[in-house]
């Protein structure tokens, strides 16, 4: 089974929706979950939502119908970095 990673962006002070600044299957999975490693970006698994963001291009914002998922992502994400910190 081919590996699907979709990578997001989102800034905090903009007034825009998380968007797609990176995505890819198979080689290109893991050519971008390689890099993220190298950056220490932390990787979120969730096959059905990768389904979903695989189908947008590059730079567009995502739908608001996903935008209570991705929401988890960053809420994931936020505690994620704060344990880190906690632990240094």
């Amino acid at each position: 089974m081919d590996k699907k990673v979709v990578a997001l962006k989102y800034e905090e002070n903009g007034n825009s929706a998380p968007k797609v600044v990176a995505q890819g299957k198979g080689k290109v999975a893991e050519s971008i979950m390689q890099k993220a490693k190298e950056f220490d970006i932390p990787i979120f698994q969730n096959k059905a939502l990768a389904e979903s963001l695989l189908n947008l291009n590059l730079d567009e914002q995502i739908p608001p119908n996903l935008y209570k998922a991705v929401a988890e992502v960053f809420v994931w994400l936020m505690k994620s970095e704060k344990k880190a910190q906690m632990s240094r």
